[in-house]
């Protein structure tokens, strides 16, 4: 497990109540010395105990990675580059790779997936995504949860989803691990949207349109990129949708709405003090776009907003006149 953030905590709970033994590797030093001694993740999900019998927490990247077969990214998007750049490329061969990061890499404008197969010479068959609709904190209440797991061989699927199920965790798997990536960039990005409008003062009719319009802005988003046989429907598309854009626990949804009230970028992620990966995915996207010119006015919007200091009020009025 690569990632000391809520998400990695939630997935090693999963993974230890299924006898998964986990080096699990982060930045902080002083964070795995309070899980070695206090047996609890200080910064993220601090109620979920740590079984230091299925836990090794280590500082040691490349050394944890050797020890293991299955490698889980999940630190943010904007730094996951820079903590790869530590490993030699033979350093994931015969690994397989699973993403459960949110977001793709900046500047290079790609999905996580893509770009450790490039990197290091992954084969497509070894890399997996873990898509919700699932958020970390009902993970640590246990509350009835399901992820879908996108890879191209579905036996490797398959076999990580075992490792992931439980008494309140059902995994499914689909072969689309493009579009379940994609998906899990873009309803971040919606996720925004929605927080905005929540902050602008707008209602639950509005928000309600703002999705159904936002999921018919990913359909032709994927068509053009992706092409894919997909159920849009399902949990790991609609259902993470949705979660992410109605959800208290949101931090996406959070961030927009305070930007909605009026809050810098600057000071929205200095009070938040977590990362949303939305922010960052919103400009990659609308970057992508220059190049298929889809009609996506929701992702249009949020980026005029949040990087050509638009207001978000004059934006939502051009927004709500072409929303059907």
């Amino acid at each position: 497990m690569i990632g000391g953030g809520s998400w990695a905590t939630a997935i090693v709970k999963m993974l230890c109540e299924n006898n998964v033994y986990v080096h699990w590797w982060m930045r902080s030093q002083t964070d795995i010395a309070h899980i070695i001694h206090y047996r609890h993740n200080p910064s993220y999900l601090s109620g979920v105990e740590i079984n230091l019998e299925k836990v090794n927490p280590t500082y040691d990247l490349r050394k944890s990675i050797a020890e293991a077969e299955i490698v889980v990214l999940a630190v943010p998007a904007a730094f996951i580059a820079d903590v790869l750049k530590r490993l030699a490329i033979d350093d994931l061969k015969n690994k397989v790779v699973v993403s459960a990061i949110k977001g793709m890499i900046p500047i290079e404008n790609s999905l996580i997936t893509k770009y450790v197969m490039r990197k290091f010479n992954v084969p497509a068959s070894h890399l997996l995504a873990i898509a919700g609709p699932c958020h970390a904190e009902e993970v640590a209440l246990e509350k009835q949860s399901y992820l879908t797991i996108g890879g191209q061989d579905i036996d490797k699927a398959q076999q990580f989803a075992n490792l992931l199920k439980g008494r309140y965790i059902k995994a499914s798997v689909v072969t689309d691990i493009d579009g379940v990536e994609y998906c899990a960039v873009m309803k971040n990005v919606i996720a925004l949207a929605c927080g905005i409008a929540h902050g602008l003062g707008y209602g639950d009719n509005f928000h309600a349109v703002l999705v159904s319009n936002a999921m018919q802005e990913i359909r032709r988003f994927l068509d053009v990129i992706e092409p894919h046989p997909r159920d849009l429907n399902g949990s790991a598309y609609l259902g993470d949708l949705l979660v992410t854009t109605y959800s208290q626990f949101s931090r996406n949804r959070t961030f927009g709405s305070m930007i909605g009230r009026g809050y810098s970028v600057k000071s929205a992620q200095l009070e938040m003090k977590m990362i949303a990966e939305g922010y960052y995915a919103v400009k990659i996207i609308y970057e992508i776009n220059k190049k298929y010119k889809v009609n996506m006015p929701i992702t249009k919007a949020v980026y005029h907003i949040l990087y050509e200091k638009a207001l978000p009020t004059a934006e939502f009025q051009l927004l709500k006149d072409v929303l059907k």
